[in-house]
């Protein structure tokens, strides 16, 4: 497959560039809209017990389930019950309620309630819900909320609610994600310019990463015509992008400016580049995908839209990288070496550049295999400690706090929680289905269940339609506005809560685990914010592991494809694991604890949202078997051709070491840019898997891949006869080199090392080809492998 499609990017090269053009245009017309279409939440189960209820309290209590919210301040010395001002105050909630999409405004002026006016009389709430899906809400409020805010008479309104945080939360996403790509692009190319050496050889992984963000932007509109996606889509799809993208051009380029070094010409390197790097590259991008596809697993929209996004996002590049790339390196030749900064040694295994890695490097390598065990204890241990704060994990939902400080949404909602008594963070709606039995004993149902509710720990009050309840009895008879309590064969019963800190706080889960355990005989079902995260974490918790045998089975199968290994693919799974501890445990540390939150500018909320650990695990798992293929891939390569494992354990560091180190560079810039943004949460994806990139490429790769590798010496590459047998049917490998044009100039691999010229040389006293005494004694040399002659 790799044989024709670099013969057919040869062959048609301006055929190729022009397709790309037309799709890359198609692809800027289709996605213009996608920041439209794109939704926040999706955090809970849709088939859970809480979203039910939340179904039907959208549908019959409108009321009970504002989306839009109008705190209302009073002139320097007056009160809300001020006549002046009370006059002026329905004559806001009428006007409010005239509006065609806006349904159950309630206000203090109208009901009186006392949790709609402030402790100090100088603010009241005009509480509404815009009807409509996601994109017609979002609409209606943004042409009402400049009409409401500021100056109405003499009163002063702010306009938040669920519906404005949302809409808030969005455009600072797609601000943020804007200002991200400013950073990043300048900040890429001037590493890539280090890394090549050359301003044209930088450009090219910039203008395929770039491709590759407007090709999934296309796809994503495509995928919102069928489901949701949410918000946090774009700055997944600019992430991985970017960074994969310039990962695999870093890694064809470098190949193709190798290939051109041994005197082969333009179309031949291209060949030989498509059939060696694009190897690499296809497997790499297999493997994040299939990490990126164990969030299908969930039922949670916010995980499976980030699936479709990683996956499509992957593919994009992988294609570009294989296909665009090639045929502008086919068309470039050697002035793919143009507008150079510093010369480059040619020649050798590391013409690459700086991305093959300096001399200290090398004596790094040799320095930790001699005290593998001392090193392998250290790292270890050292990742294990960096990763025990994810031990105190707690878990909540995002809300207005995810926003910056300066927002007026956020500052309205902490105006409601902390001036406002019975705030609505207080509060659990109970749905009790009558079905159609008769009013009086569907009162009497909602009495008694109310009574049993109101004398639950932790509970101050039960409304229903039937009044009040204090401590398992009534205290106050029902009022004409509880009549509205009963509607369509249903009959809501609102328990407010003594804790009243969080909507989602611990004490608030308990709460909702009682009442479900206490309403359950009466056929009674439990919504509201803590029973949705409970749910949430319910569904996670069944689809873990389900998406970590899928990952784990997938990876040992695709690893066992690239090396013929029984023991590497394990090897590989336990090392990625551990490269990821140190991201989790910052995770805690920095954003659940609060530590950092100033300099990093958030504010600390005591939890982390529920779905962040999974999307998290799986991008930065992906990412770092990216980083393993290149590594182990090479050092496969070298141990067929040699048979010499501590030789191909040190080439392999030297070769793709600095490629590794480089690449790391670059998606740590792009993680770190994002996490950049003013959304809590999207600073801990940015922030986290940035970490994890860099102790993977910087501590994993570089000190623990050789000192383990050391540890196992030839056993690594061991494998049983009849899994022996299966790799050699299906193992993934190149063909033999006579397949390629016979103006190749000589085999199909790299010309050979010039110990004089190369930084990456052996010390004459160290030959990599002399025999490891720390191997097994009963396992021979290998003779070379004529049919793998390929270099990465």
């Amino acid at each position: 497959m790799l044989k024709s499609l670099g013969s057919a990017v040869t062959r048609r090269p301006w055929l190729f560039l022009v397709a790309a053009v037309v799709l890359i245009l198609d692809a800027v017309l289709l996605g213009a809209d996608l920041p439209d279409r794109l939704s926040n939440g999706g955090t809970t189960d849709p088939g859970s017990e809480s979203a039910r209820v939340q179904r039907v309290l959208e549908d019959h209590y409108p009321e009970q389930q504002p989306n839009l919210v109008l705190l209302v301040s009073v002139p320097e010395g007056a009160q809300v019950d001020d006549r002046n001002v009370a006059q002026q105050g329905v004559r806001l909630a009428e006007r409010l309620a005239f509006e065609k999409s806006v349904v159950g405004v309630v206000s203090y002026w109208q009901t009186g309630l006392a949790e709609l006016r402030s402790r100090d009389g100088e603010q009241a709430v005009i509480a509404a819900r815009i009807e409509g899906g996601d994109d017609i809400a979002r609409a209606e409020l943004e042409r009402l909320a400049p009409e409401l805010d500021g100056k109405q008479g003499d009163l002063t309104v702010r306009v938040s609610g669920a519906l404005a945080v949302q809409n808030e939360i969005e455009s600072t996403v797609a601000e943020d994600l804007t200002r991200s790509e400013l950073i990043a692009l300048p900040l890429t190319l001037a590493v890539l310019v280090w890394v090549f050496g050359g301003v044209v050889a930088a450009l090219l992984p910039v203008l395929v990463g770039l491709a590759t963000v407007l090709g999934t932007g296309a796809l994503l509109r495509v995928v919102t015509g069928f489901t949701e996606v949410s918000v946090f889509a774009q700055n997944l799809t600019t992430a991985l992008g970017l960074g994969l993208a310039i990962d695999y051009a870093l890694l064809i380029v470098r190949r193709f400016r190798e290939e051109l070094d041994t005197g082969a010409d333009a179309r031949t390197s291209v060949l030989r580049t498509v059939r060696t790097a694009g190897r690499t590259v296809l497997f790499s991008a297999l493997t994040v995908a299939v990490s990126l596809a164990a969030m299908l697993v969930f039922p949670l929209y916010f995980l499976r839209s980030l699936a479709y996004a990683g996956i499509s996002v992957v593919l994009v590049a992988a294609l570009t990288a294989l296909t665009v790339l090639p045929a502008v390196l086919a068309l470039l030749g050697h002035r793919v070496d143009a507008l150079r900064v510093r010369r480059r040694k040619q020649g050798s295994a590391g013409s690459g550049g700086a991305a093959s890695g300096p001399a200290p490097r090398g004596r790094l390598t040799e320095a930790v295999m001699k005290r593998a065990p001392l090193v392998t204890v250290l790292v270890t241990g050292l990742l294990l400690v960096l990763g025990l704060p994810f031990l105190g994990a707690e878990f909540g939902t995002a809300d207005h706090r995810q926003l910056p400080a300066s927002s007026e949404a956020r500052a309205v909602q902490e105006s409601l929680r902390d001036d406002f008594d019975d705030s609505p963070e207080g509060s659990v709606p109970v749905l009790l289905r009558t079905g159609g039995a008769p009013r009086a004993e569907a009162r009497a149902t909602a009495g008694r269940l109310a009574a049993k509710l109101s004398g639950l720990d932790g509970v101050t009050r039960v409304d229903s339609s039937n009044g009040t309840y204090r401590d398992g009895r009534r205290s106050e008879i029902p009022t004409p506005a509880d009549a509205s309590r009963r509607a369509a064969g249903y009959n809501l019963l609102t328990v407010v809560a003594e804790d009243e800190t969080s909507a989602t706080s611990a004490a608030h889960q308990r709460l909702a685990e009682a009442l479900r355990d206490a309403s359950a005989s009466d056929g009674a079902s439990v919504g509201g914010p803590a029973a949705a995260l409970v749910d949430s974490k319910a569904a996670i918790g069944r689809g873990l592991a389900p998406a970590l045998g899928f990952v784990l089975i997938a990876t040992l199968l695709l690893v066992f494809l690239l090396t013929g290994s029984a023991l590497m693919p394990l090897l590989v799974v336990a090392l990625n694991a551990l490269s990821l501890t140190a991201m989790f445990g910052a995770v805690v540390w920095v954003f659940q604890d609060g530590h950092l939150s100033g300099p990093l500018g958030f504010t600390a909320t005591g939890d982390v949202e529920v779905t962040l650990p999974v999307l998290m695990f799986c991008v930065a798992f992906g990412l770092s078997m990216d980083y393993g293929v290149f590594l182990i891939a090479r050092m496969k390569e070298d141990f067929d051709r040699s048979g010499d494992h501590r030789g191909a354990v040190l080439r392999g560091m030297r070769t793709t070491g600095g490629l590794i180190t480089a690449a790391a560079v670059v998606l740590s810039v792009v993680f770190v840019s994002i996490g950049l943004s003013r959304i809590t949460n999207t600073k801990m994806l940015g922030f986290g898997v940035a970490l994890a990139v860099l102790m993977d490429a910087l501590v994993v790769r570089t000190l623990l891949v050789p000192a383990v590798m050391r540890l196992l010496g030839r056993r690594a590459w061991w494998a049983p006869q009849p899994l022996r047998r299966v790799h050699r049917r299906l193992g993934l490998r190149e063909g033999p080199v006579e397949d390629l044009p016979a103006d190749a100039s000589g085999s199909d691999r790299a010309g050979p090392v010039d110990s004089s010229d190369s930084p990456d040389s052996l010390d004459p006293s160290d030959s990599p080809d002399s025999p490891d005494p720390s191997d097994s004694p009963e396992s021979p040399g290998r003779k070379p492998n004529e049919r793998h002659s390929a270099t990465l």
